[in-house]
């Protein structure tokens, strides 16, 4: 695929190049047919980036890993009516946890609930940290091989410096 053949399918008759083009169609048309033409080849290189990095999620989707991150909850709520802030919090973790660790099946722990909820509905905390464990589904006749449990981090005062940590399974 060549920038003069997409010119062709959108009927440009060229003599002598882009001088040509100029003459026929003006300088801006033929600067917007050569914006588009890259924004289409950089949409190929996408798909093609995307089509690589997930084959190469795939196979680490098998592995059972824990990490610890914090969730900016305020920004996921925002703009959402009071009495719908806490559920939509709960909703917004099970979103980033399917996101981040790359299961359907996302389990909330009872304890972060009760921390998403202990300010009531309108007073959600800002800030979460938690801790995303990637198990093994024990269910045989379930449809996912693995799920996420999402449990909350205590003792957390100051989020300043915090970043993603992979935990050991030991612990």
């Amino acid at each position: 695929l060549s920038f003069w053949s997409v010119l062709d399918a959108v009927g440009a008759r060229y003599c002598s190049g882009w001088r040509g083009i100029y003459a026929e169609f003006g300088k801006q048309w033929y600067q917007r047919r050569v914006r588009e033409f890259q924004t289409f080849q950089h949409y190929f290189k996408r798909i093609n980036l995307s089509r690589e990095m997930s084959e190469k999620k795939r196979s680490a989707m098998n592995q059972v890993v824990t990490r610890e991150y914090s969730i900016h909850l305020h920004k996921r709520i925002h703009g959402i009516g009071f009495k719908r802030r806490a559920p939509r919090a709960i909703k917004e973790i099970k979103k980033f946890a399917q996101k981040t660790m790359g299961t359907p099946d996302v389990r909330i722990d009872t304890r972060l609930n009760k921390h998403v909820w202990h300010k009531g509905v309108k007073h959600v905390p800002f800030r979460v940290r938690v801790r995303l464990a990637r198990k093994r589904n024990e269910d045989e006749d379930s449809v996912n091989k693995l799920y996420t449990l999402v449990t909350v981090v205590e003792g957390i005062e100051s989020f300043k410096g915090l970043q993603t940590q992979n935990i050991d399974v030991d612990e």
